[in-house]
């Protein structure tokens, strides 16, 4: 996803749901630090953007999202890109991450604005759901210089141990140890 479909992916979600604020906890969360053209093809190459309204309670908002802009639908036809409605829960992140989020708010946005993860706390959550997309993600952040890997592990250090896998935990561990300078 690119800057201008984010825009328009938050244009239409407000339009939708009648709210300007939306979390962005997928790769799509990355466009809010990092212009177009500094970030590699593998940060940019996800289709959808993952909203979670704020003042959703019960969930009616993200399925409205979902529906209206989700994979399969007009939108997602029309344009090649779409909304996932999720919800605050959906991403497993470190502890202190609502204090760093980075807003996405352009003209291009006009009423919709995002309040996106912060780059490492991004690639913790990507850690965290263990999917080899998400190291990969992570892998070109890193080889792009756009995070700092001591800060990733403190991030990864500060997941919720109750909500990631054991296995996922240990392997993020060990990717930023062989990742290491002199490793």
């Amino acid at each position: 996803m690119r800057h201008a479909e984010l825009e328009h992916v938050l244009r239409a979600a407000s339009r939708i749901v009648h709210q300007r604020d939306f979390l962005i906890v997928g790769s799509a969360a990355i466009l809010a630090s990092f212009d177009d053209d500094v970030l590699p093809v593998a940060a940019t190459r996800s289709d959808e953007a993952d909203l979670a309204p704020y003042d959703d309670p019960d969930g009616a908002k993200s399925m409205e999202i979902e529906g209206s802009l989700g994979q399969g639908s007009m939108f997602h036809g029309t344009f090649g890109y779409y909304a996932d409605g999720v919800d605050f829960t959906t991403a497993i992140t470190p502890a202190g991450w609502q204090g760093r989020l980075v807003a996405f708010e352009t003209p291009g946005s006009e009423e919709g604005r995002g309040m996106c993860l912060e780059p490492h706390d991004l690639a913790a959550a990507k850690l965290a759901a263990g999917r080899e997309k998400d190291y990969e993600f992570v892998t070109a952040l890193l080889d792009a210089g756009l995070i700092n890997i001591d800060v990733l592990a403190e991030r990864v250090a500060g997941l919720p141990r109750e909500r990631v896998l054991p296995g996922f935990l240990l392997r993020a561990e060990r990717f930023i140890e062989r990742r290491r300078p002199g490793a």
